[in-house]
């Protein structure tokens, strides 16, 4: 790939574009658009940092992660987490409406997010498939679901409690026995590889 035709990315922090956009219609007047710095010579190939306050840092390799955000603040946090609020009611208001003899919903647990990896697994391993049609199995997406579940008993394994952990510890379980069986049967399926060309 020769440096003009690589990708060039762009990280924007939506909170200070917000800002902006409330200061733009207090000022009514267009805001100036970010202008990169310009350099001598040939400006250098590669992906550029667009920073929102108008000034470009350059990537030293595409390689290169760039930097994060800063973390919201507690205030940003509270009001999202209000509005989220408000906007999941009038969705559950909305349903409810279209089927008034419908029960809520269950409360979202812990164990609703097992549940989530637990079926997603099985369903890339080929489960649920109706009866008559081929499996259509995603063994590295339930490698990697499993994967996940993995760490997420890693990480809970001091808070969980003792049900949770023991759920967590036989869906695990379920879940890595299902994959050997499938690895296994694909592995014996698995086509001889092409003869080396001589």
């Amino acid at each position: 790939m020769s440096d003009s035709e690589r990708p060039k990315f762009e990280v924007i922090d939506r909170r200070k574009m917000k800002a902006a956009e409330e200061a733009e219609h207090e000022q009514e007047s267009p805001a100036a658009p970010a202008v990169e710095p310009e350099t001598s010579g040939e400006p250098k190939p590669g992906p550029r940092l667009v920073v929102s306050e108008g000034h470009a840092v350059e990537e030293e390799a595409a390689e290169q992660v760039p930097p994060m955000p800063p973390a919201p603040s507690a205030d940003e946090v509270a009001q999202q987490k209000t509005a989220y609020a408000a906007a999941s009611q009038r969705l559950e208001d909305l349903v409810r409406a279209q089927n008034p003899g419908a029960e809520p919903p269950p409360p979202i647990t812990f164990e609703s997010l097992v549940q989530q990896f637990y079926v997603s697994a099985m369903i890339q391993m080929g489960a649920g498939t109706p009866e008559g049609q081929r499996p259509r199995i995603d063994i590295l997406g339930a490698r990697n679901t499993i994967d996940l579940l993995g760490i997420l008993a890693e990480k809970t394994r001091e808070s969980a409690n003792e049900t949770e952990a023991r759920m967590l510890d036989t869906v695990l379980f379920d879940v890595r026995q299902a994959f050997l069986e499938l690895s296994n049967m694909v592995q014996m399926q698995a086509p001889p590889p092409p003869p080396e060309i001589k």
